[in-house]
């Protein structure tokens, strides 16, 4: 019984000190890592962004500037955004979400999703990645517009033919460098 909890504590605490994930893959093998997707040849699966009718909503009430690095769908406007230094910049041009989903259950937490990193955070958002020296590793794609064959508004992920972020926006790829 010793042996169990004792291998139980010693997992949390690596898991804890680590706080890696790896989605689609065994692990990451990076330690500047904090969350990393599928990056194999083949793949074809990219990241759904939060698709919000409101962006005041999106942003903590108590710390705003913790939110920097948020990335969603606004469908107010059908574009793909990111918020950096404090302002909402467009990733895409006018795209659309006539293909989106609309969730009509409602939420159980007003403020916050997953934390990977840390306990807590003033940031908001469905998934939050709290770390001052590791970053997220978007899935790998090559050439998204190509090979994704129904991409959904809001899918982001790096395209390894032309090294660049990808974003659909609804109707096409947007591409950053």
């Amino acid at each position: 019984m010793k042996k169990i909890i004792f291998t139980a504590f010693l997992s949390f605490t690596i898991i804890n000190i680590n706080a890696q994930l790896s989605i689609g893959k065994s692990n990451s093998g990076n330690t500047s890592v904090i969350l990393e997707f599928d990056g194999a040849a083949a793949n074809k699966k990219g990241i759904v962004l939060s698709a919000v009718q409101n962006l005041n909503n999106v942003l903590s009430t108590t710390d705003p500037t913790a939110n920097n690095g948020t990335f969603v769908f606004d469908k107010n406007d059908d574009t793909v955004k990111m918020y950096e230094k404090n302002t909402w910049i467009n990733l895409s041009d006018v795209g659309s979400d006539a293909k989106i989903t609309p969730n009509t259950t409602a939420e159980t937490s007003a403020n916050q999703g997953v934390i990977i990193g840390s306990a807590t955070s003033s940031a908001k958002g469905v998934l939050v990645l709290e770390a001052t020296n590791k970053a997220m590793v978007l899935p790998w794609i090559d050439k998204p517009h190509l090979n994704v064959k129904d991409p959904y508004p809001g899918m982001m992920c790096y395209d390894t033919a032309s090294s660049s972020l990808a974003v659909f926006d609804g109707l096409v790829w947007n591409y950053w460098k």
